[in-house]
Parts: C-alpha cells; sequence; structure tokens
C-alpha cells in the first residue's frame, strides 16, 4: 500500500472522492451541500488534479444523480461518477444473470437493456422505504429456490447520514439474506477492490498516485487500502469518535487541523494546501492508515500492530469513547 513519506504530495496525481456525507448530506428534500464543498471541488479541478466521484449512490441513476448535484452547484458530469448500477449491469450481461431487482424505484431505468425474465439471481440495492418484509421475503423465496442462488449487492454499507438522521444501509439488508439463505453475496460497489480498481480506470491515475477521500473507515478507506491507495476519512457524514479504534485496520490515528497545517508547510505547498482545501471547507480533520513511515508516527510497519500511544504524535488527537 502506498505510505505517507516524504514526498508523498507531490506524488499525487488524482482524487477519488465520495459523496454523500463528504460533499453533501443525503435527505428526502434532495439534501443540502456541505458548506464550501462545491468550491473545493472547483479547486480542485481547477488545480489539473484529476477527479473522480466513487459513491455507492443506489437511489437515483447516474444521470439523475448528477443532474442533483449539478442544482447543488458542483461542476461534474456523469463521466466524472463511478458507481455501482452500470458495473453490475456489465456483470449481468457477461454472466447471462436475469436479475429480481429489489432496488430504489428510482434506480430501475439502469437496467432498461438487462432481460429481467425468470431471474436467476437478486440484484439488491439501497431500497429505503421499498424494503419492506413482503418485498424482502420474495427475493428470499427466489434466492432460497435456486439450485445456485446468485445474491449481487450494490455496496455493503452498515448506514448513512440524512439530513435528519442515520439509515440503515444495503448491508444490513444484504447480511439478512446471507442468513437465511446460507450464501455470500457479490458485492459490486465500494469497498470491493474491483469497484476501485474501475474507478482509478475512469480517473486514469495508478493507485500510488491517488487518494480516497470518503466519510466511511470501512467500505472507503478500508477499500482504497486494499487496493493499493492512500485514503483519508472525513468527520462530515456518518463519522463517529472512536471508530478508528473499533475497526479491523491498524496503524490508525486520527490528526487534528494543526497537523494538517504542519504537512503543509513541509510537503509540496500547493498541492497540500489543494487536498486540504476539502479540510478547511468542511471542516473536517482526517485519519490516516497502516504503513506510516517515520512522518507521523514513528515508523511502523505494514502488519505491525501500534499501541494507541505510539498512533498519537505531537500534533494529533487520541480521543476515548465517552
Amino acid at each position: 500500500m502506498a505510505g505517507w513519506g516524504w514526498g508523498w504530495a507531490r506524488a499525487v496525481r488524482g482524487l477519488l472522492l465520495d459523496v454523500s456525507g463528504v460533499l453533501y448530506d443525503s435527505g428526502a428534500d434532495g439534501g443540502a451541500p456541505i458548506a464550501g464543498s462545491a468550491e473545493a471541488v472547483r479547486r480542485i479541478k481547477a488545480s489539473g488534479l484529476k477527479l473522480q466521484l466513487c459513491t455507492n449512490e443506489t437511489q437515483a441513476t447516474r444521470a439523475d444523480f448528477v443532474r442533483k448535484l449539478r442544482a447543488m452547484g458542483f461542476d461534474v458530469s456523469v463521466a466524472e461518477v463511478t458507481a455501482p448500477a452500470p458495473a453490475a449491469c456489465r456483470l449481468l450481461q457477461e454472466r447471462g444473470l436475469r436479475p429480481h431487482l429489489l432496488v430504489h424505484h428510482d434506480l430501475v431505468p439502469e437496467f432498461a437493456e438487462i432481460d429481467k425474465t425468470n431471474p436467476n439471481c437478486v440484484v439488491l440495492g439501497d431500497a429505503a422505504e421499498h424494503f419492506t418484509y413482503a418485498n424482502l421475503n420474495e427475493a428470499f423465496r427466489l434466492l432460497i429456490g435456486m439450485e445456485k442462488p446468485v445474491l449481487i449487492s450494490l455496496g455493503k454499507g452498515r448506514y448513512y447520514k440524512e439530513t435528519d438522521g442515520l439509515k440503515l444501509d444495503v448491508g444490513a439488508y444484504m447480511k439478512a439474506l446471507e442468513y437465511a439463505c446460507d450464501i455470500e453475496a457479490e458485492v459490486v460497489g465500494k469497498p470491493a477492490k474491483s469497484f476501485f480498481e474501475s474507478a482509478l480506470a475512469e480517473l486514469g491515475v495508478p493507485a500510488e498516485q491517488a487518494v480516497m477521500i470518503g466519510d466511511d473507515i470501512v467500505s472507503d478507506v478500508g477499500g482504497a487500502q486494499q487496493c493499493g491507495m492512500r485514503a483519508l476519512q472525513v468527520r462530515t457524514g456518518k463519522y463517529r469518535f472512536g471508530h478508528w479504534f473499533r475497526g479491523n485496520l491498524e496503524n490508525s490515528s486520527t490528526c487534528s487541523a494543526k497537523a494538517a497545517h504542519f504537512l503543509a508547510g513541509m510537503l509540496d505547498i500547493e498541492k497540500m494546501m489543494l487536498l486540504f482545501s476539502l479540510v478547511g471547507a468542511i471542516s473536517f480533520t482526517f485519519q490516516i492508515f497502516q504503513s506510516f513511515t517515520g512522518l507521523l508516527c514513528g515508523g511502523a510497519r505494514e502488519g505491525q500492530v501500534m499501541t494507541q500511544s505510539q498512533m498519537v504524535p505531537d500534533g494529533c488527537q487520541q480521543h476515548k469513547d465517552t
């Protein structure tokens, strides 16, 4: 995995950005942009850094999703969005699968070209209010009746944040069907390695020259690291104190804005300020994980588990759950 050694900022050529919880908070009314995030995206694109939105959004088609983002002031195009539904369609066509869709009604048009007669698999997305007992039980009956049941899940997030609070994500329902049918779902979307590889291919930048920024320690940070990328976790969206200690990622540290300014003073100033413009714009600090090379946390080697005291250098904050 790419580390955080001296000069790493000079190597960065592109960013993958999560959307919900990073650029805006979703909601029944369409959601609301996080203050300053549209300007941060504009500055990043103007800098020459490549940018790709890497999202598990499955409540709208990419076209509708981009229209919503543009209405909020984000200068993005459909080509700059990597989302699970198009990837799932490619997989279905390659394997000759005919899905029963348990997805949000607004996502169904993404599957218009897919044969859905006599289903031989189930595709699960964030169906929100359509996750009723009847709909889940119908999916269960189809799967349990198949000789070789195939469950494809568009992501496996546990929950996400909307403007009125936290909401269960598709992963909770995926786990229910896995348990009931004694099967393992195929995940198309974050944190699947293949999904990040597709996003990097669309970005046109190798993993070691890209940084993933998101609010989910597992889907965003962990998934990106498995692909060999650096990753930062924002303190907006679903972020909660203590998750870096409860997760299964090693060598983690939560650094304050003071530490960010320290880094900016020692590395490539222009690039660092662009990267951390997102920090100032939406008031987050970030978490850095794995393979530290001595710049912050004493040169931990990959696979080495650090103690909490080792993980908190000068300029960083150590938090305890209360």
